[in-house]
C-alpha cells in the first residue's frame, strides 16, 4: 500500500538487539518476527485507510514502541495511536515543540528537575530522576511541567531497548510543599494520570518515592487513587532515600552515589540533543480534530471509556477504527 500519510519511511524492519532482549520480548511481550512484521503491516494499513488520521509516522520504531507497551494487541494499539497524535494536536502548548533548548525547558534540564540516569540497573533498566523541588511555581507553569515531561520520555521511549525492559522511576520530594497543589485543578490531574496512564507507551517497572513531606500526605494518597492497581503495587514509599530498593552506585553522588550529578545532566542533554530533530519533526503527525467529540478532544475521563471510532465522523461498520479491529487479521 502506497503510504500518502506518512511523515517517515514505512521502513523494513531487522531486531538488532541482544538474544537476551529477543528473548524478553518473546516471552513479556508476545514478539515474534512474524508478530511483529504483521503487526506493522496492520498498523500502516490501519492508519492510511483512518480518516481522522492526516499525517502520521510511517517507520517501524514509531510503531513499536505502542505494540511493546501494550503486548501487540493491536485494537488496542490503534485506540493508544490515535489518541497519542490526538492530544498532540488538541493541547499543542504542551505537547508540541519539545525543544530541550527553550530556555524554561533548558534552565528545568540544568537543574536537574528530572533525568536518566547514565547507567542502567541490574536488569538492564533506565531510572529516571526526579527533583520536583527545583520546579519555581513563579518561573513556570503547568504547561512547562507537561512539556519537560514530554521531551524527556520521548527522548526515552525512542530507545529499542528502553521499550522492551521498560523504566525504573526515583524521586526526591525535598522542597515540595502544598503551594504546589495550585498546579493543576483536581479535574486537570485526574485527566493527566488517566491520559497519560492510557496513552504514554512505556513500562513503568517501579517508582521510588522519598523526602516526601507530611504535609503532602493527602495530596499522594489522591494521586495514588488515580492510577491503577497495577502501578500502585510498584509504587514505594521511603523516609530517606538511603533506604530505597535501588542499587545506590546509580544514584548521583550528591545523593549517595558514585557521579557527580553535574556530569550525569552533561551526559543526558547529548541523548537530549541527539534525539532533538527528530522529536521536533514529529509535530507533522496530524487527525483531523472536527471528527472528534469534545470530550475526546479535551482528553475526559469519560471519553477515554469510548472507542474512538463513535466519535463524530466515524461509521460505526468501519473497518479502519476499534470497531472492525481487524479480528480477521488477528494473529493466532
Amino acid at each position: 500500500m502506497k503510504n500518502t500519510k506518512a511523515i517517515t519511511k514505512a521502513d523494513e524492519y531487522r531486531f538488532k538487539l541482544s538474544d537476551e532482549l529477543l528473548l524478553i520480548a518473546k516471552e513479556e511481550l508476545r514478539e515474534t518476527q512474524a508478530t511483529r512484521d504483521h503487526a506493522l503491516q496492520m498498523l500502516r494499513e490501519w492508519a492510511e485507510k483512518n480518516p481522522r488520521i492526516v499525517k502520521i509516522r510511517m517507520d517501524a520504531n514509531f510503531f513499536l514502541k505502542f505494540l511493546r507497551a501494550k503486548k501487540f494487541q493491536i485494537p488496542v494499539v490503534q485506540e493508544n495511536i490515535e489518541r497519542y497524535v490526538l492530544l498532540k494536536n488538541a493541547f499543542e502548548g504542551a505537547f508540541k515543540n519539545l525543544d530541550c533548548r527553550l530556555p524554561k525547558m533548558a534552565k528545568l534540564i540544568d537543574d536537574g528537575y528530572m533525568f536518566a540516569l547514565p547507567e542502567r540497573d541490574r536488569e538492564g533498566r533506565r531510572v529516571i530522576f526526579y527533583r520536583p523541588g527545583v520546579f519555581d511555581l513563579r518561573e513556570y507553569s503547568n504547561a512547562d511541567m507537561l512539556k519537560i515531561h514530554g521531551i524527556c520520555y520521548e527522548t526515552l521511549m525512542a530507545d529499542e531497548e528502553n521499550q522492551i525492559r521498560g523504566y525504573i522511576h526515583a524521586g526526591v520530594g525535598t522542597g515540595i510543599g502544598l503551594p504546589y497543589l495550585t498546579l493543576f485543578t483536581i479535574k486537570e490531574a485526574v485527566r493527566i494520570a488517566k491520559n497519560g496512564e492510557k496513552i504514554l507507551p512505556m513500562r513503568h517497572r517501579e517508582m521510588y518515592g522519598c523526602n516526601i513531606s507530611p504535609a503532602m500526605k493527602m495530596a499522594v494518597d489522591f494521586g495514588m487513587s488515580l492510577i491503577s492497581q497495577k502501578l500502585r503495587d510498584r509504587i514505594r514509599l521511603y523516609t530517606d532515600i538511603k533506604d530505597i530498593e535501588l542499587e545506590k552506585r546509580l544514584l548521583p553522588k550528591e545523593y549517595g552515589g558514585v557521579m557527580p550529578m553535574a556530569e550525569m545532566i552533561r551526559l543526558w542533554k547529548q541523548e537530549l540533543e541527539a534525539y532533538r530533530t527528530r522529536l521536533l519533526a514529529d509535530d507533522e503527525m496530524a487527525v483531523n480534530l472536527s471528527m472528534y467529540s469534545d470530550a475526546a478532544k479535551e482528553g475526559s475521563v469519560g471519553a477515554l471509556k469510548q472507542p474512538l471510532n463513535g466519535c463524530t465522523g466515524a461509521s460505526d461498520n468501519s473497518t479502519y477504527g476499534l470497531a472492525g479491529s481487524f479480528r480477521k487479521l488477528e494473529v493466532d
